[in-house]
């Protein structure tokens, strides 16, 4: 008969997965990049976007190693959101209104949260299944992995840029995006090109709790039809 293994080794095992361990250094570079948000405008984004592009090396790693686990994935998922609704929060502060980008922040951690939900309640593995979903954009979201890449690096691209020409507390949102749009720079190119795929994942977010919100109150409806 075969021995079960320890608890104790099992555990530690899997918080020790090479992804998982990476998924720890994000955590640490967010600490370090938040603590310098208000003082150092250079290294601050680096350290933000550095952590982010670590998001897809660890999932690379799980796969390359064979060590997927849900503990990595919550511990990205968090982390993710974590990390955007402190950028959101930084850029309320430096913005007018800042109401739309505690309004964005709301819509990323409700629909992020409804879908979790709504995924644990139908027996899937991953939030990211939606195959059997009816709406074209949001299956072409979850199913493409580049095509969510890019939606995903938009939205944090244009928050950084956001970020850094941000001069004083008083700026309005649209004034300093139209302005920039209208110089012909790098940076109003990157503002460009990443205002798409952020439109895009706040369509996908609205879908997203949406769709969930469906399917919780469907789970509702069966259990009591049930009884």
């Amino acid at each position: 008969m075969a021995k079960k293994p320890a608890p104790g080794s099992s555990k530690l095992s899997v918080y020790l997965y090479v992804p998982n361990i990476i998924g720890y250094i994000r955590v640490l570079l967010n600490c370090l990049a938040f603590s310098l948000c208000l003082t150092n405008k250079i290294v601050f984004p680096i350290l933000y976007f550095f952590s982010f592009v670590c998001d897809a090396v660890d999932g690379w790693c799980a796969r390359r190693f064979n060590q997927v686990s849900t503990f990595g994935a919550v511990l990205d998922m968090v982390t993710d959101r974590i990390s955007t609704a402190c950028l959101l929060v930084v850029l309320s502060q430096l913005y007018k209104p800042g109401l739309i980008f505690l309004s964005l922040l709301a819509l990323d951690i409700g629909s992020h949260w409804f879908q979790m939900y709504s995924t644990f309640l139908a027996g899937k593995a991953s939030h990211k299944d939606v195959k059997d979903s009816t709406n074209w954009l949001f299956r072409a979201y979850y199913g493409n992995r580049m095509f969510m890449a890019y939606c995903c690096v938009s939205c944090e691209v244009l928050y950084l840029i956001l970020f850094y020409l941000a001069d004083n507390q008083t700026e309005t949102l649209v004034d300093v995006l139209s302005s920039n749009l209208q110089k012909i720079t790098l940076i109003s190119f990157l503002i460009a090109t990443s205002l798409f795929g952020w439109a895009t994942k706040q369509i996908i977010n609205v879908i997203q709790m949406k769709t969930a919100a469906d399917m919780c109150v469907l789970y509702d409806i069966n259990k009591k039809q049930k009884h």
